[in-house]
């Protein structure tokens, strides 16, 4: 049985069984197993598509004291000021969309290291 037969069955059962107080934790295993299963789903798609490297997502390794991101639009000057804050070389260009995943960078401030993330806009 593969993992669509099983999600298929499990959507089935949840909507066969009645909500009340004492199906409460049937129906949360339930979902939980349906959760997993659709996670497995996304990972062997993302496999079998190629992705899954390094670069496709915006996740950054934890350094220092504290985060921060710069959430704002394209070319609005997110990564200049990254670029100017910090000693990292975020690429910049006059066209939107320069950055294309998270490009993290150091501030160091009275001795607390802050972490600024520049993210795409």
């Amino acid at each position: 049985m593969g993992i669509l037969e099983k999600i298929k069955e499990i959507e089935e059962e949840v909507s066969r069984t009645q909500k009340n107080k004492a199906t409460e934790y049937h129906l949360g295993t339930l979902k939980a197993k349906l959760a997993r299963y659709r996670s497995q789903l996304l990972n062997e798609a993302d496999k079998a598509a190629g992705g899954g490297g390094k670069g496709t997502g915006f996740e950054a390794a934890k350094t220092g004291d504290a985060r921060v991101t710069m959430v704002g639009f394209p070319s609005a000057g997110k990564s200049t000021l990254l670029n100017k804050l910090t000693r990292t070389q975020s690429a910049t260009a006059a066209y939107e969309f320069t950055t294309l995943t998270c490009i993290p960078g150091v501030i160091e401030h009275k001795g607390t290291e802050i972490q600024l993330l520049d993210l795409p806009g």
